[in-house]
């Protein structure tokens, strides 16, 4: 009863600093990457101000083009930033659809300098591309979530798979091979 209890509380203070020593370390990564992200939305800042800077000895139709792509390349950045930062699927999905919406507006601006139908023709070409990046965005999107699906039943068919063999053994023997199926498949 005494060596049950004594090991008790020793599983209990490791687990509790395994715990604490994941914790501690997740914070860290996140403080990491709470840094990074507002290191590259300043840097981004810090790159705008200086790409609108130049675009102010233009004039008309190029100055216009300059700020844009000022602002696109802005975009960008604080899109891949954020995109790093949350490091899901959803995000960098978003993060593309707001890259092609800036790509969109660049190619929109650079329009304006023609008339006619040849403006009209290069606008519904910006808009065919911002489309098919959106399109191609959500599609990875899609691929890349029933790739998740495929691994993760797979990994479940074969954790089946060995606690089913587990099951043809007795004592500590079956035990062990449990503790080994679920340490390898994660459960």
């Amino acid at each position: 009863m005494k060596i049950t209890t004594l090991n008790n509380i020793i599983a209990t203070v490791l687990i509790g600093t395994a715990t604490i020593a994941c914790s501690t370390y997740a914070n860290a990564a996140t403080d990491e990457a709470k840094a990074t992200y507002k290191a590259a939305k300043e840097s981004a800042e810090a790159d705008y101000k200086v790409a609108r800077e130049k675009c102010n000895t233009q004039a008309g139709n190029p100055k216009d083009v300059c700020v844009a792509e000022a602002e696109s390349m802005q975009k960008h950045t604080k899109a891949k930033a954020e995109a790093e930062y949350k490091n899901t699927n959803s995000a960098r999905t978003d993060a593309r659809k707001a890259m092609a919406n800036a790509d969109y507006d660049v190619a929109k601006t650079k329009c304006n300098a023609s008339t006619g139908n040849v403006k009209d023709v290069c606008i519904k070409e910006a808009k065919a591309a911002m489309i098919a990046a959106k399109a191609d965005a959500k599609a990875d999107k899609k691929v890349v979530a029933a790739r998740t699906d495929a691994r993760d039943d797979k990994v479940e068919a074969n954790y089946k798979v060995a606690i089913e063999k587990c099951d043809a053994l007795a004592g500590a023997t079956k035990d062990s091979c449990v503790a080994t199926a679920k340490a390898q498949f994660g459960k």
